[in-house]
């Protein structure tokens, strides 16, 4: 396991980040503290850059996105306003959205990147 650099190990599951040839990937990152998914996707986002930055890089310079929403059709657009206004403009990743069941019932949304460590 050379070269691969695990960070967050304390959870029996999974690390929170793994870094590995200049590659950043990030555990699902998840809420339950905010009661609707504009609340919750700010959140998770916040916890995103703070993963992000642990493993030095930003939301400049994410790759690709993948954000599971428990009800596509209720909170596709809220989502999407605060993502909006938390992507950087010129350096948008690319994304896919779907929904699903999620881990638990309060949970409205799940974001995991998959980022750049800048040279």
């Amino acid at each position: 396991m050379t070269g691969i650099q695990r960070i967050g190990t304390d959870d029996p599951r999974m690390s929170k980040i793994v870094v590995h040839n200049g590659t950043v990937l990030i555990s699902g990152q998840t809420d339950a503290t905010a009661d609707d998914v504009a609340g919750q996707s700010r959140n998770v986002l916040a916890k995103v850059d703070g993963l992000l930055e642990q493993a030095g890089t930003s939301k400049s310079h994410i790759l690709s996105a993948s954000i599971w929403l428990k009800d596509i059709e209720r909170d596709f657009k809220d989502m999407n306003e605060v993502w909006n206004g938390w992507v950087d403009p010129e350096n948008k990743p690319v994304r896919a959205t779907v929904e699903a069941r999620l881990a638990r019932p309060q949970l409205l949304i799940e974001v995991q990147v998959t980022a750049a460590v800048p040279k």
